[in-house]
């Protein structure tokens, strides 16, 4: 007999909390994401501020407290994916897609605690930002779709990393070599127009890239260029979290214990 829409509530509820009581459970990767943007900005601050105040006061304020956004944001999907690879290294998916309960149901309530991770990784640095450099944000509603719609991306990115690769020292090399490969080339360390030209042809194809324009526009207020560049990561988000159910849907996703 079908659940009725308050027992699913319910179950999905529950759920949610299980999974968020896990990643909870380990907490030196959350706290380490968390941290260091901050301690990054307060120390090169200074640098950015002398190196871009040609372009204005707030320019190197920007540009440090959004570049190390996207960087460790970036870095945080290690926490993002641990959840689905976990539960194929433990071979517990098996036993979880024989329930009842949808596999949507099942990525969905893996999903909510990782993007409120994200939501409030970047809320964190961008008050911080705000509270000690004097950060100003022109529009709060069109930096929140800017943050929105990067913590999409990232969590659909992170959740088809899990599905798709094969064990844990995979997943960390992706993590650790893409997120510093792709914070680069979207112009989260150096400004996109100060890489070399090669850099900048290919910069693009960096999720960083996109989130780096939106969060940027947001900060000045300029509501075309970010709804444009939202509207790429809402793809980016839509196209990973699809070949994430298709991934999970398979019968046995299994993955190597390393």
């Amino acid at each position: 007999m079908a659940l009725s829409l308050p027992d699913m509530s319910i179950r999905l509820t529950a759920l949610v909390r299980h999974n968020a009581t896990l990643m909870l459970r380990e907490p030196g990767p959350v706290i380490s994401r968390l941290v260091q943007p901050l301690v990054l900005i307060t120390l090169m601050h200074p640098l950015y501020a002398a190196a871009l105040a040609a372009e204005g006061a707030q320019a190197g304020t920007v540009q440090v407290v959004t570049g190390m956004l996207v960087m460790f944001s970036l870095l945080a999907l290690s926490v993002v994916g641990t959840g689905i690879m976990t539960e194929r290294s433990w071979r517990t998916w098996d036993r979880l897609r024989s329930t009842p309960t949808p596999a949507a149901e099942l990525l969905s309530a893996k999903a909510v605690p990782a993007f409120a991770l994200l939501v409030v990784l970047q809320a964190e640095v961008i008050a911080f930002g705000v509270a000690v450099f004097g950060l100003r944000v022109p529009d709060p509603a069109l930096l929140a779709v800017a943050v929105a719609s990067w913590a999409l991306a990232l969590l659909g990115i992170g959740m088809a990393l899990g599905a798709v690769l094969r064990s844990q020292s995979e997943l960390h090399v992706a993590y650790d070599i893409g997120g510093i490969l792709f914070s680069a080339l979207g112009g989260a360390l150096i400004p996109s127009g100060e890489l070399p030209g090669w850099a900048r042809a290919i910069a693009p194809v960096s999720p960083g890239y996109w989130a780096m324009g939106a969060l940027r526009s947001a900060l000045r207020g300029q509501a075309t260029a970010t709804l444009r560049d939202a509207a790429v990561l809402a793809g980016v988000a839509v196209a990973a979290c699809a070949l994430t159910a298709w991934r999970m849907s398979r019968s046995s996703p299994r993955s190597r214990l390393l």
